[in-house]
Order: structure tokens, then sequence, then C-alpha cells
């Protein structure tokens, strides 16, 4: 059952986005082993741990129509990860010699101890990613941004989630009113300097290279200094739905596709969340399956250094047939 609840400002219909497919059999991704034919299953080794993601919590000022992990404002599903927690799983980072920690929700403006959380980080030395919409949460914290790109220019990103490059379409999978402020904040966030990024998504038979040349139109026209052509800078994620078929990743499919493990998302990141009931965080394999128990790993990241078998349709549809990843 959708851990979600609508918003007064919720989509209406279905979401633009929606990927067309046939159910997923039920005999797909149900043996970490083996795939529904019988072949082995692909996993991945964790090579290093570059990126540390910390999940804020899913409760989100918006209620959006297809939320992979089901944020809205009334989902505590993950319940708000505290500074203290934080601490912890930070030191295992520096120990390990991680790079980046990205923080991700929900909303994660709307966590009362993000802001130690974030400053926490960068003070360590950490480079540091913010997933936000850019609303009303985050502009609420326009003093301590202003003051972090003061002390520590270089160390932080934000990437704005912009689903699309027109109103209508951002507003069908987002909700009304969604657009100006997200835009606003955009704007502000360009215009102060930060280091920003935009994360976006195609229309289906959207070609990528015209969602760029309409983005880069986007950008030029507001004044948003963003190069559209810069993967990094504008990512575009791959549809997912788990209940949609998709083909599973077997071990010869890696000399099949050109593909190593070691490009895969779990191989050089981990993502901390707090489940509701649960005394203390927990480490999952990955940023995309929060609530599978199988994806959930221990309560430290040493624990959760074990191999991941590929054993979920977001496996295949987002990272190895997509070949996409959360991280900068």
């Amino acid at each position: 059952m959708s851990r979600q609840a609508k918003s007064r400002n919720a989509p209406l219909g279905p979401s633009p986005f929606a990927v067309e497919g046939e159910r997923l059999p039920a005999e797909k991704f149900s043996d970490p082993q083996r795939t529904a034919k019988g072949e082995p299953r692909a996993s991945v080794p964790l090579s290093r741990l570059d990126t540390l993601w910390l999940n804020t919590g899913t409760l989100c000022n918006l209620a959006c129509a297809t939320c992979y992990i089901e944020s809205s404002p009334t989902n505590d599903a993950l319940i708000y990860l505290g500074a203290n927690d934080a601490s912890r799983f930070l030191d295992e980072a520096e120990a390990m010699g991680t790079r980046e920690i990205g923080f991700t929700g929900g909303e994660p403006f709307m966590n009362p101890d993000f802001p130690a959380m974030l400053q926490d980080s960068l003070a360590r030395g950490f480079e540091v990613l913010i997933l936000t919409n850019a609303m009303r949460p985050m502009r609420r914290h326009e003093g301590l941004l202003l003051d972090l790109l003061d002390t520590y220019r270089g160390k932080l990103t934000l990437r704005i989630s912009l689903d699309h490059h027109t109103e209508a379409v951002h507003e069908g999978e987002r909700g009304a009113n969604s657009w100006a402020p997200a835009m606003a904040g955009l704007e502000w966030l360009s215009a102060k300097g930060f280091s920003i990024a935009v994360a976006g998504r195609l229309l289906p038979l959207e070609g990528e290279q015209a969602a760029r040349a309409a983005y880069a139109q986007l950008f030029e026209a507001k004044g948003i200094a963003i190069d559209a052509l810069d993967p990094a800078r504008l990512v575009l994620f791959p549809e997912m739905d788990e209940d949609k078929d998709i083909a599973e990743i077997t071990t010869a499919c890696w000399d099949i596709l050109g593909k190593s493990p070691s490009d895969i998302m779990c191989a050089s990141s981990r993502m901390v969340v707090h489940r509701k009931g649960k005394d203390a965080p927990e480490v999952a394999a990955c940023t995309l399956i929060p609530y599978d128990p199988e994806f959930l790993l221990g309560t430290s990241i040493e624990e959760a250094t074990q191999e991941v078998p590929l054993n979920h349709p977001h496996c295949a549809r987002f990272c190895v047939l997509g070949g996409a990843s959360c991280s900068a």
C-alpha cells in the first residue's frame, strides 16, 4: 500500500512520465542468486565508499505523482535522521576516505537537524551534495547557505529537482503552484554564485538532445548559470516503475553490455536511513531502495560493505540499462 497522502497541491492525474509496459512477472527478481530463467544473477561488490548518502527523512512539502521513495507531507516511513546519529556515520566515512556526503529526502531542509548535519559534513572536509526542490523550506535557510558559501566555496553543490523544462509538465508531476517557487529558488542560488545542478526527466519519446536544448533555452532566458550539455550539471534520470517488466541482469550481461560492476552505483555508495519504529538508523545498499529488507545491510557502514545482488527492477532499469547514478 502506498505510503503517500495527497497534499492540497498534489497533481490530480497520472504522471506525465509514467512508464509504459507489461506488468513485471512475479517470478522475476525473486531469488538473489538466480534469475527467473535460472541464470546466475549479477552482483556488485563495494569497491570504495566514494559517496555516503544521508536520508534526512521522507517528509516533503510536495506529494508528487511518482516519487520513488513515496515522500509527501505526511509520509514519515523514514523518520528524521538526527545529527548525533549522522555524526557516527560521518566518523566511519571519514576513516574510509569518503569524498562526498549526499543529502536526500524527502526535502532535506524540512529536517530540524539538517543545518547541524550539513555544517558537520563541510567542517570535516567532505564535498557535499544536497538534493532539494529549492522551494520554501530551502528559502528559510538563505542566511545559513550564504554563510556556508563564504566558508566552503567549492565544497557545496545543490541539485534542484526541475522535472521538465516546461511548467505544465513539471506541475503535472509535482502539482499546482510548484513551478514558480522552484524557479525562483533556482534563480536565487544562481544569482548568489552557488554551485548548482538540475535533475530533470524525459517524457516518453522525448529525446535527450532535444530536452537538453530546451533546458538550455530556459536557463539562458532566466539567467541560470548551468551548462545544459554537461551531464553532471543537468542530470536526466531514467524513469522507474518496479511494477513494469524489465530484463534481469545476469553475470553474462557485463560482457554483453560492455559494462563493469564498478560502473554501478552500489559499487561506490551507501545510504543511511532511519525507518519508523526502529531504534537506530540502518545502511541501505541503494538510494533507490530504502524499504526492502534485502537491501538493508546493517547498522554501520562496516556491516554494509558486502556484495549486493542486483535483485530489484531498479537495479536493471535505472543503473545497469539506464546508466544512471544519483551521485555527482
